[in-house]
C-alpha cells in the first residue's frame, strides 16, 4: 500500500512540475485562470500569461510591434479589480479574434509565485499592478530601473482604467483606437504599395499559409495513393528553401518520418478508407512551424473584411519566396513541385483549374532560377488581371486593396520601359525584366526575412551548394538534396536531422518510382 501511495505523489509531483515549465500560452493561461478572484466573470483571457521560463522567447517571437507587460500578484485585491479593466484592453489586441492583432501584445506576470521573483526583480517590481511598454524583443533578457537613463522600456503611469490605459496607448502610436472597436472596423491598415519594407511582416503570414495549407490537406483527408508522392516534392522543396527556419524544421521532420507513417503500400483496395484516416491521424501529430503557428490571424495578408487576402495572399507570397530562392539546377523540380502542389491540395476547384492550365502552357523545362521566377511572376498576374475584372463586376473585392498588375510603379520604377493605357492589363507594359527579377529577389528575397534576422531567428546561411548531384530520396522520387542539406547544416540541430535523413535514404533498397 505504501508503495502505491509514494507511487501516486511522485506522478502528482511530476505532472505539477511539467505544468509550470511548460512553454504553452494555453497551459499558462489555464494556471493564472485559477490564481485570485475575479475570472470568473470574464472567462475568456486574453492577456498572455507569462513566466520566467517562456518570457523571452514569446516575446521575440511575437509578430506585434509593441508590447505590454503587467506585473502583478494573484492574491492583490487591486490586480484582481484591474484585471477586467486590463482584459477590456487586451480584447483589442489579442488572440485570434483580436480586432486590431499584430500590433502590441499584452501579457502578464504573476510576482507571488516563486518562480518568478528573479524576472520581477529585473524589472524592479516595487508595487502592484506595474505596466511597462517596450518593442517585444527590449524585454527579452532585460530589466528596469527607476532611475535608467535611455531605456527603451518605459514605465506606463496613466493606466489604471481601461479608458486610460488605452489613451495613453494610442498617444504613444498615433491611433484612435476605442473600447467598442469590432473587428474590421476604424481600421488603420497600412497600404502594401508604398512602402516596400511592409513586406517583412508577411513572413508570419508564410508561416500561417503554410501550416494553414497542411491542416487542409489533413481536414480533408486529400493524401492518398494518388497524390502522396506530389506532396513528398512540395515538403522537399520546403525542406530546403521555405523562408522560415521553423518551417524548414517542420517539413524535414514530416519528411523523415513519412514512408514510416505514410507506407506507399497502405492504399491497398481493402483498406483504402482506413488507410486515409490513418493518415490524418498520424499526422496530425506534427507542427509543420512551430508551436507558436497558427496564430490564427494575418499581418501583411489581413484585408480590411473579414472574407478577403489571407490565404490565398500568404500562398502567393510563400510560392515567390520559394521562386527566388532556389538554383538554377532546381528551377524545373521547383515548377513541377508548385504545380503539382496546387493541382493536387488546392481546395478552390476554379483556382486550381486556371493555375494548372497555366502550367501546361510551358513546353520546355526551365533551366534557369531566373525564368522560373519571371515565370510565376507573369502568372500571378494573370491571375489577378482576371480577378481585376470579375471583382469589379460582382463588387466581391477588397476595397482597401484592390487586385493591381504588380509591381506597382511606386514600388519599382525601374521595372516599366513604358505603359499602354490603364486598362489593356499587364501584357500592354514593356517590362524590364531585368529589373523586375532584381525586384523579385530584394523583395521576396532578403527583404522578407528581414525581421526574423533582426531577432536572431535566422541562422547565418554560408554559401549554397549548387546541385551537380540529383538524390534519388523517399520512394526514388527524384529531389535537389544536396541544397537542403547546405541550408539545412546551416541551422545548427536541423542540421544533424537533416544528416540522419540522408544517411537513412542511402541505406534504402531502391524502389520503384511514382515517376
Amino acid at each position: 500500500m505504501s508503495v502505491v501511495y509514494w507511487i501516486l505523489i511522485l506522478n502528482l509531483w511530476i505532472l505539477k512540475a511539467t505544468s509550470l515549465q511548460a512553454g504553452s500560452r494555453t497551459v499558462l493561461r489555464e494556471i493564472g485562470s485559477n490564481n485570485g478572484g475575479g475570472a470568473g466573470s470574464y472567462p475568456k483571457d486574453y492577456a498572455v500569461e507569462l513566466n520566467i521560463t517562456n518570457f523571452d522567447e514569446v516575446l521575440k517571437d511575437t509578430p506585434a510591434t509593441y508590447a505590454i507587460v503587467e506585473f502583478f500578484a494573484h492574491w492583490c485585491p487591486a490586480c484582481r479589480n484591474y484585471k477586467p479593466h486590463y482584459e477590456k484592453v487586451a480584447r483589442l489586441f489579442n488572440g485570434p479574434e483580436a480586432v486590431h492583432p499584430g500590433i502590441i501584445l499584452m501579457t502578464r506576470v504573476d510576482c507571488a509565485l516563486k518562480i518568478n521573483t528573479k524576472l520581477c526583480d529585473k524589472f524592479s517590481v516595487g508595487h502592484y499592478p506595474m505596466l511597462f511598454w517596450a518593442p517585444p524583443t527590449k524585454f527579452a533578457s532585460a530589466g528596469w530601473e527607476p532611475n535608467q537613463a535611455k531605456s527603451e522600456i518605459r514605465l506606463i503611469d496613466d493606466g489604471r482604467t481601461a479608458e486610460r490605459l488605452l489613451n495613453w496607448i494610442n498617444k504613444q502610436i498615433g491611433s484612435s483606437y476605442g473600447l467598442d472597436d469590432e473587428k474590421f472596423e476604424n481600421e488603420h491598415l497600412p497600404s502594401n504599395i508604398s512602402d516596400p519594407g511592409q513586406i517583412a511582416r508577411a513572413i508570419y503570414d508564410v508561416e500561417e499559409a503554410t501550416t494553414t495549407a497542411f491542416d487542409i490537406i489533413l481536414v480533408h483527408k486529400m493524401i492518398k495513393s494518388e497524390t502522396r508522392a506530389s506532396l513528398i516534392k512540395y515538403l522537399q522543396l520546403l525542406v530546403a528553401h521555405h523562408p522560415s527556419r521553423r518551417c524548414r524544421k517542420g517539413s524535414a521532420e514530416v519528411l523523415v518520418n513519412f514512408d514510416d507513417l505514410c507506407p506507399p503500400d497502405m492504399w491497398s483496395s481493402d483498406r483504402h478508407e482506413v488507410a486515409t484516416n490513418n493518415v490524418k491521424g498520424v499526422l496530425s501529430n506534427f507542427q509543420i512551424c512551430g508551436k507558436e503557428v497558427p496564430r490564427g490571424y494575418w499581418m501583411f495578408c489581413r484585408g480590411s473584411k473579414n472574407y478577403t487576402r489571407g490565404f490565398s495572399c500568404g500562398l502567393w507570397v510563400l510560392m515567390h519566396s520559394l521562386s527566388v530562392r532556389i538554383e538554377d539546377g532546381e528551377s524545373q523540380f521547383a515548377f513541377t513541385a508548385i504545380c503539382d502542389f496546387i493541382h493536387n491540395f488546392f481546395i478552390c476547384e476554379e483556382c486550381r483549374q486556371h493555375f494548372y492550365e497555366m502550367c501546361s502552357r510551358v513546353t520546355s523545362p526551365f533551366s534557369k532560377a531566373r525564368d522560373f521566377a519571371l515565370w510565376l511572376w507573369s502568372a500571378h498576374n494573370e491571375v489577378n488581371e482576371r480577378l481585376m475584372k470579375e471583382e469589379a463586376s460582382l463588387e466581391t473585392g477588397d476595397p482597401k486593396f484592390p487586385k493591381i498588375i504588380w509591381p506597382p510603379k511606386q514600388l519599382c520604377p525601374s521595372c516599366y520601359h513604358s505603359r499602354g493605357s490603364k486598362d489593356k492589363g499587364s501584357s500592354q507594359i514593356e517590362w524590364d525584366q531585368d529589373e523586375v527579377f532584381k525586384f523579385l529577389i530584394s523583395y521576396y528575397g532578403n527583404t522578407l526575412v528581414s525581421l526574423y534576422k533582426e531577432k536572431g531567428f535566422l541562422a547565418e546561411e554560408g554559401t549554397k551548394a549548387t546541385l551537380d548531384d540529383l538524390v534519388a530520396s523517399t520512394n526514388a522520387v527524384v529531389v535537389p538534396l544536396g541544397a537542403a542539406l547546405a541550408i539545412a547544416l546551416a541551422s545548427c540541430a536541423f542540421g544533424a536531422l537533416a544528416c540522419y535523413w540522408r544517411s537513412q535514404q542511402k541505406n534504402r533498397k531502391p524502389r520503384r518510382s511514382w515517376n
